[in-house]
């Protein structure tokens, strides 16, 4: 089995290497805008789901538009 592929994050370690403050990462996870479960009141997080995230460019997805109802 290879570790690498399945490896769990948490937030200190994804802090560590995204080179992301704890809280900013916290308000996105809260948000659902970063790839993660709640497990308890623990955030984890897969590394490969973390990997495409940042590859894909999610992180600089501009916020969703609200259009006002008539």
């Amino acid at each position: 089995m290879n570790a690498k592929h399945d490896e769990i994050l948490t937030m200190d370690e994804l802090a560590a290497y995204l080179k992301i403050s704890k809280s900013t990462l916290y308000k996105l996870a809260v948000e659902d805008k970063l790839p993660g479960q709640k497990i308890g009141k623990r955030w984890r997080f897969h590394k490969d789901a973390i990997d495409a995230w940042v590859t894909h460019g999610l992180y600089n997805r501009p916020a969703d538009s609200h259009k006002d109802r008539e």
